[in-house]
């Protein structure tokens, strides 16, 4: 067939032989396929870009699902990436379409990006649905674009696959290396404490940050991308390879070639986010010493899949596995030395061989098993990713607490807590909301020693919209001024994935939707047994049903005034951390059925 530029009449419908018997009819026929107005509608507009007829004819249409933003500084070199995988699209014989959604990036967003977290998968899932496309390449970063997107396209269930863009280079301070996200925290401390001056800590800002890509550290971003990696939906090698070593954009080409070959043998998300693998991914968790924010994100992304993950999985599957990979905030080195050392498949083989991977049989994206990735993958360094009699941490797994403190649970990470304050009893020091905490933390006169307990209410998805990472919160500049480094703390907030400490996370229900955390007062004790997963308010039962029945007279209200916009949507609809902070109305897989003409 000639194809000729100048003539309407060259183009052809692809007849039923064009193609293996063995292909699903693609789903972009429904635009393009057709000999009739539509068809040749759609495929006129396509073609002010310079698209010539044969891109139609049977062609898998790949969309590249793109958060890049100079906003998104985690994900601003994903102009190249995106080129990447474009070639290795048309390599396979697929035809790619880049487009853009709502890219949530942590480090600008205020008040934070899980706040637009569903806002963002919102978007992916509609701009999937409703556009000719056969198959989807998820390219992410930052913490929340990676769960966002892949909540977004479980909810439509097409062939996809995830492309990370990868972590930073090492940061370099004064001769070493430092860690992004965790020298903060660090560093901060250190001023309060009058161990370092204001100067010394602003010289830091310069290095920590000195290449395109994520966290170096074993935060949020890592660890989702460890996540995707566990769960099957990327290559191997996927969550490790820096931001700007060629071989992130080998791996993209890869991923491009990849795509077109998931089109043709239908091989959907469905087939792979399977409940088995969301068991490897939470032992993968516990293994790496991951985020906690990893607890909502793998929830939120199961339930959209339709697939049963509960909290108490948690302790289930990931509780007793041991945290062999000795990356900050937990542990020494930063994501460099974890893919020089081997990477996501070293610690998955290194599970696998001592009968801790679940579920070696989970298909992957390639069309192999988990195991069948990662049997024979090397493992180059003793020290940073440790053998399974030598951990970081005995017992890695993230604790799922209750009481009547928590009664829907709360999570605490042992990797980054304290080994003496993991059972620990105290008094409450109460924060009322964030501005309380941030107004009287450092007031000489607050009645608060190392033995205390913080609590902060009114920061969870409801109270401080989206749930901020503010859980971690400071100590007392009195108390550090005498060397004390961690104290247990107490919220309904979250905390970034690259801090550290004794801290009990994503208090359910939270004190806005009238939990118990909102009725703590000054002076109560509490007790926390991490090991026994207990966490309690020592009041009498009848005295606690008393203080929720009064409700709490200093709570703020405004949690549920009307404000309008996706703020209203967003009080309206979220669920509590337990649940994921999905909408109630997002949960569940809608498929990828094509919208009728609107022509």
């Amino acid at each position: 067939m000639t194809h000729d530029a100048s003539s309407v009449s060259s183009y052809k419908v692809p007849a039923s032989g064009d193609t293996p018997a063995s292909t699903p009819r693609l789903r972009s026929a429904e635009w393009f396929g057709t000999a009739d107005k539509n068809g040749f509608m759609y495929r006129s507009w396509m073609k002010n870009q310079g698209i010539p007829d044969h891109e139609f004819e049977g062609k898998p249409i790949i969309g590249i699902c793109n958060t890049f933003s100079e906003l998104t500084p985690c994900n601003a070199h994903f102009r190249k990436l995106a080129e990447h995988v474009k070639k290795g699209i048309l390599e396979a014989g697929g035809y790619p379409v880049e487009f853009p959604v709502f890219s949530n990036g942590e480090s600008n967003l205020r008040p934070t990006a899980m706040f637009t977290r569903n806002l963002a998968s919102m978007d992916v899932e509609e701009a999937i649905r409703g556009n000719p496309m056969d198959g989807v390449v998820l390219l992410v970063g930052c913490d929340k674009t990676t769960p966002a997107l892949l909540m977004g396209a479980a909810s439509c269930d097409l062939p996809t696959l995830v492309v990370t863009g990868g972590p930073m280079l090492n940061g370099k301070h004064e001769g070493r290396d430092i860690g992004s996200g965790t020298v903060v925290w660090k560093l901060s401390e250190q001023v309060k404490a009058g161990e370092i001056s204001l100067h010394e800590f602003m010289s830091a800002e310069a290095g920590m940050s000195r290449s395109a890509g994520t966290c170096n550290t074993m935060g949020t971003a890592s660890t989702m991308a460890c996540m995707a990696e566990s769960l099957g939906v990327s290559l191997p090698h996927n969550a490790a390879i820096p931001a700007v070593d060629s071989r992130r954009y080998v791996l993209a080409h890869l991923s491009g070639n990849r795509i077109v070959e998931m089109v043709h043998e239908d091989l959907k998300l469905s087939k792979v986010l399977t409940k088995e693998a969301f068991e490897n991914a939470i032992r993968t968790n516990a293994a790496i010493g991951g985020s906690t924010n990893a607890v909502i994100h793998l929830k939120a992304i199961a339930g959209r899949m339709g697939v049963g993950l509960e909290l108490d999985d948690w302790n289930r599957i990931g509780r007793g596995t041991p945290t062999i990979v000795d990356l900050q905030p937990s542990g020494r080195f930063l994501m460099e030395e974890f893919y020089y050392a081997g990477g996501l498949p070293a610690v998955l083989r290194r599970l696998g061989e001592a009968y801790r991977l679940p579920h070696k049989k989970a298909l992957t994206i390639n069309g192999k098993t988990l195991w069948d990735n990662v049997r024979d993958a090397p493992l180059y360094n003793d020290q940073v990713i440790r053998s399974l009699d030598n951990p970081l941490v005995e017992d890695g797994g993230m604790c799922v607490l209750r009481g009547n403190l928590a009664p829907k649970g709360a999570v605490l990470k042992p990797s980054a807590a304290t080994p003496e304050l993991m059972h620990h009893r105290g008094r409450a020091v109460v924060f009322e909301n964030f501005d309380d905490y941030k107004a009287r933390i450092n007031d000489p006169d607050l009645e608060v020693d190392e033995h205390s307990v913080l609590v902060m209410k009114h920061c969870g998805p409801r109270g401080y919209h989206g749930m901020a990472e503010v859980g971690n919160m400071g100590l007392p500049s009195k108390l550090l001024a005498k060397g004390v480094t961690d104290m247990v703390r107490i919220s309904d907030a979250r905390m970034s994935g690259t801090a550290y400490g004794t801290v009990v996370l994503h208090v359910a229900p939270e004190a806005a939707a009238g939990g118990p955390l909102a009725v703590v007062q000054n002076g109560d004790w509490i007790e926390l047994d991490a090991y026994a997963g207990k966490l309690n308010l020592e009041v009498e039962e009848e005295v606690l049903v008393q203080r929720l029945a009064e409700g709490d007279p200093r709570a703020t209200s405004n949690h549920i005034a009307s404000q309008g916009g996706y703020r209203q949507l967003y009080i309206e609809h979220v669920l509590q951390a337990d649940e994921g902070c999905d909408f109630d109305f997002l949960v569940g897989c809608r498929g990828a059925d094509v919208p009728r003409h609107s022509h």
